[in-house]
């Protein structure tokens, strides 16, 4: 090969990934359009009158975008996105042992993952320990949550891609996000995910009767 040709092939592979770093951004911006997201504008007009109670604090979207680009191990420990999730409609959850509002809300989420999950929705909590990485599976372990995957996130990006987006401050932090990977609202703060409220709200997210 000719070094004009390397230098050629160099710029490519650079601009390459410049066009990915500038997608990822808008992915996790949120500024990707809501031209996919039109649909999910229907999911959040079901869900208005349902933010009361128990969820009253959840902060619906008027015009729901693509969620942010959250990156995190599976419970086998492989690298995966939301994007594995498409399809279903999706409690996501971020929480750590440090935070004692998500640790309190932890059963909870629990029991709704037990009652509602299924192939047409997930809560994915993803844990955002960065240190003592055996502490938060030891904690579920012994506070009985057992039906919940473990998700994981070491580096603790996904915080800071929701506090890119939406000026995410503390914790524990949820987003509700629909089959086609929009997000339908955020809440920050706790919740009792186990009330009838949350559940009557996740029905109407999902298109239940």
């Amino acid at each position: 090969m000719t070094s004009g040709k390397k230098i050629g092939l160099a710029l490519g592979v650079v601009a390459a990934l410049g066009l990915a770093g500038v997608a990822a951004f808008y992915s996790v911006r949120g500024d990707a359009g809501n031209g996919s997201c039109s649909a999910a504008s229907a999911a959040a007009e079901r869900m208005k009158p349902l933010v009361k109670g128990e969820v009253a604090a959840v902060e619906l979207r008027a015009r729901p975008q693509p969620a942010p680009a959250l990156a995190f191990t599976g419970p086998d420990g492989q690298p995966m996105t939301l994007a594995a999730f498409k399809g279903k409609t999706l409690l996501v959850n971020l929480w750590a042992t440090w935070c004692a509002p998500c640790l309190k809300e932890m059963p909870a989420l629990d029991a709704l993952q037990k009652e509602m999950g299924g192939p047409d929705f997930a809560v994915v909590a993803i844990n955002i320990d960065t240190r003592n990485l055996d502490k938060p599976k030891a904690w579920l372990a012994d506070n009985k949550v057992t039906t919940l995957p473990f998700y994981g996130d070491p580096q603790a990006a996904t915080f800071q891609a929701l506090r890119a987006a939406h000026k995410v401050e503390g914790m524990p932090v949820s987003i509700i996000v629909d089959k086609a990977g929009c997000e339908l609202g955020i809440i920050q703060g706790p919740a009792d995910w186990a009330s009838a409220d949350s559940k009557a709200l996740m029905k109407a997210a999902i298109g239940k009767p």
